[in-house]
């Protein structure tokens, strides 16, 4: 029998420059955030850690509210003993059922001391950004769940004019909804009262679409995926600009906004 070959041991240096570091908790169902994300984060100046958190349809706010206590133990996967310059919750539904307070408590219990970003509270960042105010908001949400989300804008102080939803309870269906889809959807919305547009959820492809409804409409167009990703490259101290991805990559993120989320 040979032998096995022994082990030599090398030396080596480690590394010094290490990139800005941004984590992402997303629901185990989410089929778009990483794909979004592997265009809007600059690979040359942030490393982008996801961890995943058990979910099971149907997103109805019962069962958003149900990731709660398993949110805690998941942040705490976030690559341990490494400083992460930020953290995105990515649900948008999710964070406005569970409430944007809480989410941050329950991410700080297992990842203290770094600033949380939800979709929600970086679409008002954005809009605030963007110095727009009233808003059309189209989602892939059942009636149930879009309803807070359009409260919650109201309460931040945007006034939602119109509200389109397309009824789906599956975020693996929400995935597939087509561009045309989402662009006619916008297009249905639009008005002389809405002075910019949402498109909501991590799991659709708005961010496939922000350019071709922004330069058809005129108007500014903020996704959940789209805010999310500038509201972390913003608060790690980042000011790269993505080519076609919408208007909101031109603004700074308001200082108030810049240190984490808002209620």
């Amino acid at each position: 029998m040979t032998p096995p070959v022994q082990s030599e041991t090398l030396d080596c240096r480690l590394r010094e420059d290490d990139p800005v570091r941004l984590g992402a908790m997303l629901l185990s169902t989410d089929m778009t955030f990483e794909r979004d994300a592997a265009r809007l984060i600059d690979p040359a100046q942030a490393a982008l850690h996801v961890a995943r958190i058990a979910f099971e349809n149907p997103t109805t706010p019962e069962r958003l509210r149900a990731v709660t206590p398993d949110m805690a133990r998941t942040a705490a996967l976030l690559v341990p003993g490494i400083q992460l310059s930020a953290i995105a919750f990515c649900c948008t539904s999710a964070s406005v059922a569970i409430g944007n307070p809480a989410v941050r408590a329950a991410i700080g219990e297992g990842l203290p001391g770094v600033p949380v970003i939800t979709p929600a509270s970086a679409a008002i960042a954005g809009f605030a950004a963007l110095g727009v105010t009233r808003v059309a908001m189209l989602t892939p949400y059942l009636p149930e769940t879009a309803a807070p989300l359009a409260t919650y804008f109201n309460d931040q102080g945007l006034e939602v004019m119109r509200n389109g939803a397309f009824a789906l309870e599956d975020d693996r269906d929400m995935a597939r909804i087509d561009d045309e889809s989402i662009i006619n959807g916008a297009a249905a919305l639009d008005g002389a009262e809405v002075e910019a547009f949402f498109l909501s959820c991590t799991s659709l492809r708005g961010v496939d679409v922000i350019d071709r409804i922004e330069a058809r409409l005129g108007k500014p167009v903020v996704t959940s995926n789209q805010a999310l990703c500038w509201a972390l490259q913003r608060m790690g101290g980042l000011s790269g600009r993505p080519d076609g991805y919408g208007r909101l990559f031109d603004c700074d993120m308001p200082s108030a906004h810049a240190q984490g989320i808002i209620p």
